[in-house]
């Protein structure tokens, strides 16, 4: 019973955080969409200038840099689209989770599975230590979204 109760506890801390980023990732698709590089590279120095001239060398600062850089309209475009249906999917199906709706448990944990499968793919592409963390969390809440759905069906 013990283990249940820290399953149940764990999924609805991944479920919060989760739904947070769901949240992030949908402002940001907004965001992105309705803004230009240009904006961004402004946002970047007004906010980060001060970091740039202590360290010229700063790793986050200069990555945020080269990714906005030589962003084209296209690109910015499609992450916007990108951010914007995983966030609002995600946030759906957080929200069913926290309903708990039987149906969505199955359905959660393969359209998570599938956003795993693209991120390792995106990953052989682009190898990032980002990609390999987002996995790792992704794969412990589709574990957990399994353990939960399977408390409930013996509760049921």
């Amino acid at each position: 019973m013990k283990g249940n109760i820290l399953t149940h506890k764990l999924f609805n801390i991944s479920l919060f955080l989760k739904g947070i980023f769901a949240f992030i990732e949908a402002i940001s698709g907004v965001f992105l969409f309705f803004t230009t590089s240009d904006l961004f590279l402004k946002f970047i120095y007004y906010f980060f200038g001060h970091e740039l001239i202590q360290d010229p060398k700063d790793f986050l600062v200069n990555l945020l840099l080269g990714l906005f850089t030589n962003l084209s309209r296209n690109t910015q475009i499609f992450f916007a689209i990108y951010l914007l249906i995983h966030g609002v999917i995600k946030l759906g199906l957080i929200l069913s989770l926290k309903k708990e709706k039987l149906w969505a448990y199955p359905l959660a944990g393969i359209i998570f599975f599938l956003f795993v499968i693209y991120q390792i793919y995106k990953y052989f592409q682009n190898p990032s230590t980002f990609l390999i963390l987002l996995t790792i969390i992704d794969t412990f809440v589709i574990i957990l979204i399994y353990l939960e759905y399977k408390n409930k069906l013996k509760r049921n």
